[in-house]
């Protein structure tokens, strides 16, 4: 009798719909986890870089400005103070005394801001990521720095700078008359220095430590000669007789404007500065730098003695806007030679979005009592405050 044999075998079973949707949920939870962390660090490395370019750019807009501001008044051995001091019979400038003087190189005033209407302490501002430019300012900008700033962002101030630079030459000749010829002979290294970058300076001042006059040459021969002439920028003038000793020190004259601009092509604001210059004999020209990108704002107040002597004392009584700075006193070319210092208050954002948010009402950028709302488009933004001294104004050095 056969007997049935009852085979084992094992039997391959698939898996159910059910678990089928298990497994792909699991999955999905798991990527979607992933994908939340690499987004969050994402951005939290595009804010870390949004806050280092921020940091970088603040600190070098801060030294352009706060170098340059330290510049301002310089007239080698002696300042711009000994006008305060002892009248302006001391301190002639053959270019910006007298009814003929050319606006951008009124060296008699060694700072001279312009402050944009409608950003005065105590106000808001709104920022846009499209910003306009133009503007009006108090006092009303000169046609020359308005030319050569076409592209002024519109609700930011503008700074004039005015001083002789730091690398002079030593005159080997004494230079006398109204229109005299005095020898140089500096190395080529030292001419590349006194050159600054200009390519054909003709913008110089001479000065001891009791005189000085800011003049455009009529042609310059580095390796030989300085001539002064009656040249379109000196012509006009009072004839002034130039009457210093051998020995007398040569600088480079520098007349410059700093403000916040739009560039053409980001459609971003940066900070630019514009330097005007002259060749030997010939006009004014202006040379532009864009020297930071993301500075969105510029505020500035000044630190004004108001001392009622006639000498300051050189310690700051208050702080004012240009404006108020203007209107101080009789004289507005006097009543900035008392300004010893400089608040400057910038407004940076990042050069790209960075997943910042907006800034809510309770904690909006402030600056010098300016209060900022900021566009919604996630790019980070800070503040950078600073005081200059104006070194060529503390008195008694």
């Amino acid at each position: 009798m056969s007997r049935l044999r009852r085979t084992s075998r094992s039997r391959q079973a698939g898996l159910s719909l059910i678990e089928l949707m298990i497994a792909l949920l699991i999955g999905l939870l798991l990527l979607l986890g992933v994908v939340q962390v690499f987004s969050a660090s994402s951005n939290a490395y595009r804010l870390a870089k949004a806050q280092a370019r921020l940091q970088e750019g603040g600190r070098f807009a801060m030294d352009y400005l706060s170098r340059d501001l330290r510049m301002a008044g310089h007239m080698g051995c002696s300042s711009d103070t000994i006008l305060t001091r002892d009248g302006s019979s001391l301190l002639t400038t053959r270019t910006t005394f007298g009814a003929g003087a050319d606006a951008a190189l009124q060296f008699n005033f060694a700072v001279r801001g312009y402050g944009a209407n409608g950003t005065t302490p105590g106000t808001t501002v709104t920022l846009s990521s499209t910003p306009t430019v133009g503007g009006s300012f108090t006092p009303a900008l000169p046609a020359q720095i308005a030319a050569a700033s076409t592209n002024r962002v519109a609700g930011s101030d503008i700074l004039v700078l005015r001083y002789l630079e730091g690398q002079g030459l030593p005159i080997a000749t004494a230079v006398n008359g109204a229109t005299p010829t005095f020898a140089i002979s500096p190395s080529a290294a030292d001419w590349t220095l006194f050159k600054g970058g200009i390519a054909a300076p003709g913008l110089f001042g001479i000065t001891t430590c009791d005189n000085a006059i800011v003049f455009q040459a009529a042609a310059v021969s580095p390796a030989a000669s300085v001539s002064v002439g009656a040249t379109a920028l000196n012509a006009g003038l009072a004839n002034v007789n130039f009457k210093f000793p051998q020995g007398a020190e040569l600088y480079r004259a520098e007349s410059e404007v700093y403000y916040v601009g739009l560039n053409s092509q980001t459609q971003r604001p940066s900070l630019y500065r514009v330097r005007f210059t002259a060749a030997p004999g010939g006009a004014l020209t202006t040379q532009s730098e864009e020297l930071v990108e993301g500075v969105e704002n510029m505020q500035l107040l000044y630190g004004q003695d108001q001392a009622s002597g006639t000498t300051p004392s050189g310690a700051v009584t208050q702080l004012l806007t240009s404006a108020q700075v203007d209107a101080s006193m009789g004289d507005p070319e006097q009543a900035w030679r008392r300004v010893v210092s400089v608040q400057i208050g910038l407004v940076m954002a990042s050069p790209e979005p960075a997943s910042a948010t907006q800034a809510t009402a309770d904690n909006r950028l402030t600056t010098q009592g300016v209060t900022f709302i900021t566009p919604d488009d996630a790019r980070a933004r800070s503040v950078y405050q600073s005081t200059v001294t104006l070194r060529n104004r503390l008195y008694g050095n």
